[in-house]
């Protein structure tokens, strides 16, 4: 299994939502414009380094099959990409949606399993603005 980061998994989603490709304009109009220039361009290297996105001929970035297996899969039980997600960063209910590109309402009951399971623990996130 791939271990990714907050970044991998922000620059993998915004390919995902884009339909499996994105390009310099995506990221520029997405919240990872943040992180500057260099810290974008590493991103994309190491990405392209562990074969997780690939470089078009137009410029362009694609997911590979690789990356998209991840999270993103199909045959993957939805309560270990729910735990797999919360491994790479601290989520709520409605960014775990997000992410995962499924309704709240289709991962509830499967959360609360987990909690029940004490495999997870659901707490309020104090964001700092």
């Amino acid at each position: 299994m791939v271990k990714l980061g907050i970044i991998d998994l922000e620059m993998l989603y915004l390919g995902i939502k884009e339909n499996k490709n994105f390009n310099e304009k995506d990221i520029e109009n997405s919240e990872l414009k943040r992180l500057g220039v260099g810290r974008i361009l590493d991103s994309l290297a190491s990405l392209k380094e562990r074969k997780l996105i690939d470089l078009n001929k137009d410029g362009s970035f694609s997911v590979t099959d690789l990356a998209k297996h991840t999270l993103w899969n199909d045959e993957i039980p939805q309560w270990l990409k729910i735990l797999l997600l919360l491994e790479i960063k601290s989520c709520s209910i409605g960014e775990i949606s997000k992410y995962l590109k499924k309704s709240e309402n289709e991962l509830i009951d499967e959360i609360e399993r987990l909690r029940k399971s004490q495999l997870i623990l659901m707490l309020p996130i104090r964001q700092e603005n």
